[in-house]
């Protein structure tokens, strides 16, 4: 049930306005929550680039006010706090019903460049989705997230952002006691492979086509001018996780957790949990101590966005045509182009890394790229290192190598 917003200040902020686009359009997925108080916030790291983008005065942000902002319980006019929900295949085994077990939408706001973004809180407490969880966050998980999602950031490689982490004076209870945090969570979107799997399971068809809709507005626009505006959707998103995928693979990232609640429409990455850039070059890694049969390996990373993706399909089927095995047909026809957009984007991303000129024949470029990889592995060399060193050698300086 909706929880009362009584304890939560409502108050104006400085020259900024939140929307509730996704909590109006879409409140079948939308749950009215409000974050546990804080006791006794304190910043810990503001992203102040990141703040300016989004027109928030970071002097703002570091007042008491702000800092209640950040962890949700100051509330800005037009914003309203919403527990998502969807659904999501985890390691494989379909889980109906998920959701933000420990964290809020707070609202979207439109940023300088008039791109409109999530603000999305992290370790803000307990919803009803939290299945069993305690809903909060420590401070060293989430400041490993800013880092990371920074990095990515930084790597030009599409990802959700971080904004900032406020310790809240709360312990929170692991292995042992640990200081709780909120991360402030900045994307284009929210919206999940697992979000469409849930609007498909409730058999709301009315849902899943203002869900589409949504998406379509949100993060893929031409394809409300194409033919099938769905079957452009779903093609677009095919095409974004074809390309972050490929980069992924490029700087040695591992995920993770590749199931499809941490799949986003819009082709960032999201949920930076298990995760980490591959040291010693091996197909096999993996950073999940419960992937114990490395689903989620390092190399298995494109075979399982296409599964991903698949999945996708199936739930989009209502909306690419009335008949079901046509519909099928376009989905299936559309998902296999994933396997060449990838391939396509990782090589020019293997010969840009090697300094291979684009004309260079694939006849050249696939085998000495196949054998190069043979020999990362075979040597247990270390996967940033070894180009590090290589645009060394580019230089001049070819000891390393």
């Amino acid at each position: 049930m909706p929880c009362s917003l009584d304890l939560v200040s409502v108050t104006p902020l400085p020259a900024v306005a939140f929307g509730g686009h996704f909590a109006r359009e879409l409140g079948e997925m939308a749950l009215p929550w409000q974050a546990e108080k804080a006791p006794d916030p304190r910043l810990l790291v503001l992203n102040e680039p990141l703040a300016g983008e989004l027109g928030l005065d970071p002097a703002f942000l570091r007042t008491s006010d702000g800092l209640r902002l950040l962890v949700g319980n100051l509330v800005p006019p037009g914003a309203t706090p919403v527990a998502q929900v969807y659904a999501g295949h985890q390691f494989g085994g379909y889980a109906p019903r998920l959701g933000d077990g420990r964290a809020l939408l707070l609202g979207e706001v439109l940023g300088a460049d008039g791109r409109l973004r999530d603000v999305h809180l992290k370790g803000s407490g307990r919803t009803p989705f939290a299945r069993g969880g305690d809903g909060l966050a420590a401070v060293g998980p989430m400041l490993r997230e800013l880092v990371l999602s920074e990095a990515m950031h930084a790597l030009g490689i599409p990802t959700t952002r971080s904004l900032a982490v406020v310790a809240t004076g709360r312990s929170v209870r692991r292995e042992t006691s640990l200081p709780g945090a909120v991360l402030t969570r900045v994307a284009s979107g929210h919206l999940r492979v697992g979000s469409v799997q849930y609007a498909r399971a409730t058999g709301d068809v009315d849902l899943l086509r203002r869900l589409a809709d949504h998406a379509i507005t949100r993060h893929h626009p031409g394809a409300a001018q194409a033919e099938h505006p769905y079957l452009a959707l779903f093609e677009a998103v095919v095409a974004t996780q074809a390309a972050l995928v490929a980069q992924w693979m490029l700087v040695g990232f591992v995920h993770g957790v590749m199931n499809t609640d941490n799949m986003t429409l819009s082709g960032e990455t999201i949920d930076y949990g298990p995760c980490a850039f591959m040291e010693a070059f091996d197909p096999a890694a993996v950073y999940s101590s419960i992937d114990e049969r490395g689903r989620y390996a390092y190399g298995n990373q494109p075979v399982v966005a296409e599964w991903n993706l698949a999945r996708l399909a199936e739930a989009l089927l209502p909306l690419l045509h009335d008949d079901e095995e046509q519909a099928a047909a376009l989905a299936t026809e559309a998902l296999g182009a994933f396997r060449q957009e990838y391939s396509a984007a990782w090589s020019a991303g293997m010969r840009a890394k090697l300094g291979l000129a684009d004309g260079v024949d694939e006849k050249v470029s696939s085998p000495l790229i196949d054998e190069l990889l043979t020999l990362l592995h075979q040597s247990h060399v270390d996967h940033t290192s070894f180009y590090r060193a290589l645009g060394a050698a580019a230089r001049g300086d070819t000891g390393p190598a």
